[in-house]
């Protein structure tokens, strides 16, 4: 390497020495009997004076945008007149004496010199390798490994071990669909790409590691959207011989040393806690967002003994204050609540000490007390849903996450709000399988997950949905960043747990039998979470998706535009592995 320096370190300190610069033509601005060349690596841009009785002059004079260079001259401080705070080397430009063209470009797809970016995000992920130039794709690649020596340097001086695990592993039921790999050795068979690495980091304390952790890759073939990605990173660690709140504290250390030692942001000591249930009666949300307020209010009681039909004998009424809705605005508003589940969303508005339109010819007997509870601002509008408890929240909740984004409510907060959530529930009901019909119990978190002592005596009773887990997510601007339980560490509870999620013994030996022998030969108390690192890096770096924080992510329909991927092969690499394509109709 000839380099002497990045050219974005260069300062007015420099002038008068002689460097050697390597990298791209940002642009060239051509002026008569001169050329102003804007060269960029990673560090930033700097400009070459080149004039007309330089050796140099002749080739300046052919140079284009993207043309990769090396230069060597000398720096000189610019005229007074000529300096220029648009970026951190504008006092100096350096003379060259000696250009050499390493490579030519064709144009490129889009501008990469830093210009305001109009090109379509198809066109981006098609030509990575140019928009990872871009200035504002560098700093994401930066902060991502920014964040990953941090927690390092954390875990390795919390005698931590960094442990990789498999990537060819079993096909087990964790809640995704499996991406499956064949076997070319045993036809028929398949491996699959791991959702996390669950059990091997279980294992890893069985066999007495203690501390784990690592940057693992997880695939899940599932629906996308802009916080999933089919293969994603998240920080995996596990602890051996502790309880819940040591994990738990550990984890509030560590993420407000990376906010502190990457962003210089600091986070609360504690970080605040809600129970699941209050997240959801509070905010219709288990990752609720509480940068703002607008609270979920419980008027169950209002309408105990209503003539309003729709809300007569409801389980659970909600209603939320907000500012003033047009009836574009609320229509928009009760169709997203439908999507999440309501029946639909009742509005009506404040006029003085009455409420006017929608149910509010419905609510006399109510008013005074709605308004007081709610604290509605005159010509404010309330939104109610009513039905099944979890339908009437969630739909609300839906519904204050687009208010946060129809009125920019989070701008007025704190920049980062994180929080822990607790006590999910151990179980919950889904309709069964057409041997089981009806209804059945499954995990919420995973089936390995530990149940609240105080209520291992309700698996295999009517009341088994009121069994707590020791479970937590970790929230960060209402998205879900990190999340984890204490771990069954007793072999009879994990089958009490099997049992209660329709697992028979045979079925639980032929899924997880390698697992329940090792949990039989001695296995400690253990606890764990998994950080999305993606999720969490889009958060830090306020950006759109996570597609923004990943080298060479998918798109929204799992694709890889830029290698084409997946594709099809040979037929005779399917005859190889055993593997015959079926038809559209033999897969119906």
């Amino acid at each position: 390497m000839k380099r002497s320096s990045y050219v974005g370190d260069l300062r007015a300190e420099h002038a008068g020495q002689r460097v050697t610069l390597q990298g791209w033509v940002n642009r060239v601005r051509d002026f008569p009997e001169q050329y102003f060349v804007i060269l960029r690596d990673r560090s930033g841009l700097a400009q070459l004076t080149v004039e007309a009785d330089s050796p140099v002059y002749q080739v300046a004079g052919t140079l284009k945008s993207e043309y990769v260079i090396e230069v060597s001259g000398t720096v000189r401080l610019r005229g007074e007149g000529q300096r220029t705070g648009a970026y951190p080397t504008g006092e100096i430009e350096v003379i060259p004496d000696s250009l050499v063209i390493l490579n030519r470009a064709t144009a490129p797809a889009f501008p990469v010199d830093g210009s305001p970016l109009t090109a379509s995000e198809e066109l981006r992920l098609k030509y990575r390798y140019l928009d990872l130039r871009r200035p504002e794709m560098f700093q994401r690649l930066k902060l991502r490994s920014q964040v990953q020596a941090t927690i390092t340097a954390f875990l390795n001086a919390e005698g931590f071990l960094n442990v990789e695990t498999p990537l060819l592993t079993r096909s087990t039921p964790e809640g995704a669909r499996d991406f499956l790999v064949p076997s070319r050795l045993t036809p028929g068979e398949f491996y699959a790409l791991p959702q996390s690495p669950q059990l091997f980091k279980q294992l890893l304390m069985i066999a007495g590691v203690d501390r784990y952790y690592q940057f693992a890759r997880c695939f899940r073939d599932e629906d996308l959207r802009s916080d999933r990605q089919p293969d994603f990173t998240q920080l995996d660690l596990e602890m051996s011989f502790v309880t819940q709140e040591e994990l738990l504290t550990l984890n509030e250390r560590l993420m407000r040393e990376v906010f502190t030692q990457v962003l210089g942001e600091a986070l609360p000591d504690p970080f605040p806690r809600l129970t699941y249930r209050q997240a959801m009666d509070t905010y219709g949300s288990d990752k609720p967002d509480l940068r703002y307020g607008l609270p979920l209010v419980d008027v169950t009681d209002l309408f105990a003994e209503t003539g309003f039909a729709a809300f007569a004998g409801a389980h659970t009424v909600k209603v939320l204050a907000t500012s003033a809705l047009s009836r574009k605005q609320i229509d928009e508003l009760e169709r997203l609540a439908r999507q999440n589940g309501a029946g639909g969303l009742a509005w009506t508005r404040r006029e003085g000490q009455a409420l006017t339109g929608g149910i509010g010819k419905f609510l006399e007997a109510q008013t005074a007390e709605l308004i007081a509870r709610t604290g509605v601002v005159e010509g404010g509008t309330l939104l109610l849903t009513a039905g099944p408890w979890k339908k009437a929240v969630s739909a609300l909740g839906a519904v204050r996450t687009a208010l946060r984004d129809l009125f920019g409510l989070a701008a007025n907060g704190a920049k980062f709000s994180v929080a822990w959530i607790t006590e999910f529930p151990q179980l919950e009901r889904i309709e069964g399988d057409t041997e089981q019909g009806g209804e059945r119990w499954t995990f919420m978190h995973h089936p390995f997950t530990g149940p609240h002592p105080d209520d291992i005596k309700l698996f295999g009773t009517s009341q088994m949905g009121e069994i707590r887990a020791q479970a937590y997510d970790l929230v960060l601007n209402g998205f879900e960043v990190g999340g984890g339980s204490v771990r069954i560490h007793d072999p009879a509870i994990q089958a009490q747990m099997f049992q209660a999620i329709g697992f028979s013994q045979a079925a639980a030996r032929d899924k997880f039998g390698f697992f329940l022998d090792a949990l039989a030969s001695g296995t400690p108390p253990h606890a764990g979470i998994a950080w999305g690192f993606d999720r969490l890096l889009m958060v830090m770096s306020n950006a759109a998706s996570i597609r923004e924080v990943i080298a060479f992510p998918k798109n929204n329909r799992g694709a890889d535009l830029m290698a084409l991927a997946p594709s099809g092969v040979d037929a005779a690499q399917l005859a190889e592995l055993g593997v015959a394509l079926v038809g559209e109709a033999d897969r119906q």
